[in-house]
């Protein structure tokens, strides 16, 4: 039984102030290497680790186009949704977006939290779950929640494919994030993570296996990674596990693509939506709204019950697509 699988492709029609290129034009150029070489190596199903696209409200024109794409597999597509694909940092709100509409076309199947396939080959049964993005993902009072998995007696192997901030060793400060000497207790024998976008390549740990190789596309400043080339895994479940990360051709060198004056501050994108706000004083008064700010802000703040805090994006999430609603009217 044969995957492939790759993460944050972060679909737009624009392209990043801090990209040389073309970033439309790049992005369609890697999913349909990724298509080659699923059909070079004859891949029995794909495997997505999330944010499919850079917003949930992405242009429908972009989607359609999209859309013909991602046909082009002509396998079965196995996915969880990232924090991009939603609406405020709400898995619920899935029906109401773009990946919702490829879910609902039939172009991937989405996994809940509770969804589980059992898929069958050639003597060999593998269980695949999914775990989307939700904001308590790497809380501590959640995490195990989400990353440890049981195996059942029945099943040959089982993968796990999660959207949280999954870690070799801990680097960043102020935020959430799982390290893999955390879940050691999971009995899931492959791991597959996306949400990170420089990745931590291939570890194994106790016969198990731990992937996030990152992004397919770079954003950040970071000189790791101007030298990190996008990439994505084949994996193999016979007697034994077979992995093997393939480096994209089409990712050209960071350098020819990546534009160092105009780069952001931040070390990574995704980075920042964890960053609390500067601008919010003690007395929680906003100097300038900016939404995913006030959603780290709330999911953060460890005062508030989950009940309050569900019910806070909640509403944001409805609030930025009246927003999204009242833009396009105005185009």
């Amino acid at each position: 039984m044969k995957f492939l699988f790759f993460t944050d492709s972060h679909i737009r029609g624009t392209t990043p102030k801090n990209r040389k290129d073309n970033f439309y034009e790049t992005l369609k150029s890697k999913f349909e290497e990724i298509i080659n070489i699923s059909k070079d190596l004859d891949v029995d199903y794909i495997l997505h680790g999330g944010d499919w696209f850079d917003r949930p409200d992405i242009s429908p024109s972009i989607v359609r186009e999209f859309a013909i794409i991602i046909k082009g597999f002509n396998k079965p597509i196995y996915t969880i949704a990232g924090n991009h694909d939603i609406y405020g940092h709400n898995p619920k709100t899935i029906g109401r977006t773009m990946l919702g509409l490829l879910e609902g076309t039939g172009i991937v199947t989405l996994l809940g939290y509770d969804d589980e396939m059992v898929l069958k080959k050639g003597g060999i049964s593998t269980k695949i779950t999914g775990r989307p993005y939700n904001y308590d993902i790497d809380s501590e009072e959640y995490y195990k929640k989400y990353y440890i998995v049981k195996k059942p007696d029945d099943v040959d192997y089982t993968i796990n494919i999660i959207h949280g901030m999954l870690l070799s060793k801990p680097f960043f400060k102020g935020i959430a994030y799982t390290l893999l000497d955390d879940i050691k207790d999971t009995e899931a024998d492959i791991t597959l993570a996306g949400h990170y976008h420089s990745g931590f390549g291939i570890k194994k740990r106790n016969d198990k296996f731990f992937i996030n190789t990152g992004s397919i596309v770079r954003i950040s400043n970071s000189l790791a990674e101007i030298k990190r080339k996008p990439s994505v895994v084949f994996v193999e479940v016979k007697e034994k596990i077979h992995v093997e990360e393939i480096q994209l051709k089409t990712a050209l060198p960071g350098e020819e693509v990546l534009d160092r004056e105009q780069l952001e501050m931040s070390k990574d994108r995704n980075l920042k939506l964890h960053e609390f706000y500067q601008g919010i004083s003690s007395k929680g008064e906003y100097k300038k709204i900016d939404l995913f700010k006030i959603i780290d802000e709330i999911t953060s703040n460890q005062e508030l019950s989950r009940e309050v805090k569900e019910e806070a994006l909640r509403r944001i999430g409805i609030a930025r697509e009246s927003f999204s609603k009242g833009e396009e009217q105005n185009d």
